[in-house]
C-alpha cells in the first residue's frame, strides 16, 4: 500500500505522518483487521468510503470523513470495536486514526485536509 502524510491545513498540524492508502476493494475490506493497534503517527485512508465498521477489530479508533473538497464533514471520536459508523453520503474517504488523535490535533468539521 502507498504511504502518505495527512495534514490539517486549517490548523497547520500534521494528523498522521505514516498514512496507508487503501484504494482497492481487498485493501478496503481488510482495513485494520488483524492489527493490535495503530501507532501514534499512523492512519489508514479508505477511498472511496462513506461508512465504516469496527467489527472484529481489537481497539477503538477516531474517524474523519472527508468530502471531495477535502473538508472534514463528520468526525467520530473513540469508535469502539463492533460498531457501525453512520452513512456519510458526502464523504469520498474515511481516515481511521488512533483513538484520541482528533482531539489531540483539534481537528473539527469544516477543517481542510491535505494528503502529501
Amino acid at each position: 500500500m502507498q504511504t502518505t502524510q495527512i495534514v490539517n491545513i486549517t490548523k497547520n498540524v500534521i494528523i498522521a505522518q505514516e498514512a496507508q492508502l487503501a484504494v482497492t476493494l481487498d485493501q478496503r475490506m481488510r482495513g485494520l483487521l488483524g492489527r493490535d493497534n495503530l501507532g501514534p503517527h499512523e492512519a489508514l485512508i479508505l477511498k472511496p468510503c462513506s461508512s465504516i465498521h469496527t467489527f472484529f477489530m481489537r481497539f477503538p479508533i477516531d474517524v474523519l470523513f472527508v468530502d471531495r473538497n477535502m473538508l472534514v464533514v463528520k468526525s467520530i471520536d473513540n469508535l469502539v470495536p463492533n460498531r457501525l459508523s453512520p452513512l456519510v453520503l458526502s464523504s469520498i474517504m474515511a481516515i481511521e486514526l488512533p483513538a484520541g488523535k482528533v482531539h489531540q490535533t483539534n481537528t473539527q468539521i469544516g477543517d481542510k485536509i491535505e494528503l502529501k
